[in-house]
C-alpha cells in the first residue's frame, strides 16, 4: 500500500522528490501519512477533497482483500 500511494502522489505533483509516505501500523489498521510540498498540497487533495478521496476509497478496496483498514493522512511538509 505504501508504494502505491506513493506513485499515485508522485504521478499528481509537480515536485515528485518531495513526496514522502510513512505507515504506521496498528493491530487491524494502518496509517499512511502522505508528506508532500506545500504547493503541491492543493493537487493531492483536489476540487473539494475529490482526488484525496478518490486515493480513500481506493485504499479502502486493496485494504478489503487483505482484511486490513488503511488510513491516509495528507500532511504539508514545511
Amino acid at each position: 500500500m505504501h508504494e502505491l500511494v506513493e506513485m499515485i502522489a508522485k504521478a499528481l505533483v509537480d515536485s515528485p522528490e518531495k513526496v514522502v509516505v510513512s505507515q504506521l501500523e496498528g493491530e487491524q489498521s494502518t496509517i499512511l501519512e502522505l508528506k508532500v510540498a506545500q504547493e503541491d498540497l492543493g493537487k493531492v487533495i483536489g476540487k473539494q477533497g475529490r482526488t484525496a478521496r478518490a486515493i480513500r476509497v481506493i485504499l479502502g478496496a486493496a485494504g478489503m482483500k487483505e482484511k486490513r483498514r488503511y488510513n491516509l493522512e495528507i500532511i504539508e511538509k514545511g
